[in-house]
């Protein structure tokens, strides 16, 4: 898929890995629709990208509420006139041993991680098979969906996150026959604006270099190396069904 003209979704859009989407989308001649809680992040991300104001269009709120989801596609097509991509990103961390989680804290990450990308993939399903032309839907995972690490128990994430790769498997085949592609990316450690929401910023900053050593390729991953790949699967026209583990090469095996 060229993304020229194109027009996407993404969900969780005002920072991190969608608003990297965002702007490499955009340098590549796409549209885009921003979703997440906070409008005045979204205002500011999206006259950043688009000063012009002429290829971002924003809608503010829970990704968890159906509405949302099907505000999102409406306002692709009111403003834009068609939806060829949508990317569920939004989502919640922080590491908390099993134990420690509450009904309201588990139902949370239910909510915004896989909730969320069910609901949002409904609504542009519905408007993709309406159109007719197919589209493509990539999902954010984690490499936590597919192995526990001991040093961030992360139980009620890891299990929503398994609950999002388990749907891109079964959209990617009720869906393959109408032309409608469904992959994820299955990050490890990357460098985003949610570690602070539960650490200060001296604590970002002595905490996640400890991380580097975890991967076999030296680094913690940034927001673009995300972004790369999201794009690389919204146009790969033969894959489907994929997860594609984008974590510096934790999952090949122990080093």
């Amino acid at each position: 898929m060229s993304m020229q003209q194109k027009v996407a979704i993404i969900t969780g859009g005002g920072t991190g890995i969608g608003r990297e989407t965002a702007r490499m989308l955009l340098a590549q001649g796409a549209r885009v629709v921003l979703n997440g809680r906070r409008e005045e992040v979204l205002r500011q991300t999206a006259v950043e990208l688009d000063p012009g104001g002429e290829r971002v269009a924003l809608l503010a709120g829970a990704i968890e509420d159906p509405a949302t989801g099907q505000g999102l596609v409406d306002l692709a097509f009111a403003r834009f006139g068609r939806l060829d991509l949508l990317v569920n990103n939004a989502g919640i961390f922080k590491p908390t041993g099993f134990l420690e989680h509450g009904p309201e804290d588990f139902q949370a990450y239910v909510d915004v991680i896989l909730k969320g990308t069910f609901f949002a993939s409904q609504a542009a399903i519905k408007a993709m098979v309406g159109k007719g032309s197919g589209g493509a839907i990539v999902n954010v995972g984690s490499m936590w969906a597919e192995q526990a690490i001991g040093a961030t128990p992360s139980t009620a994430y890891s299990a929503a996150k398994a609950g999002v790769h388990a749907l891109t498997r079964n959209l990617a085949i009720e869906f393959a026959s109408q032309g409608i592609r469904v992959n994820a990316v299955a990050p490890a450690v990357v460098e985003t604006p949610v570690y602070n929401t539960f650490l200060s910023d001296e604590q970002v900053a002595e905490v996640l270099p400890g991380f580097n050593a975890f991967h076999p390729l030296g680094r913690n991953g940034q927001p673009q190396d995300i972004a790369e790949a999201i794009l690389y699967l919204a146009s790969a026209q033969w894959v489907t069904g994929t997860i594609l583990q984008i974590d510096g090469g934790v999952m090949a095996g122990k080093h």
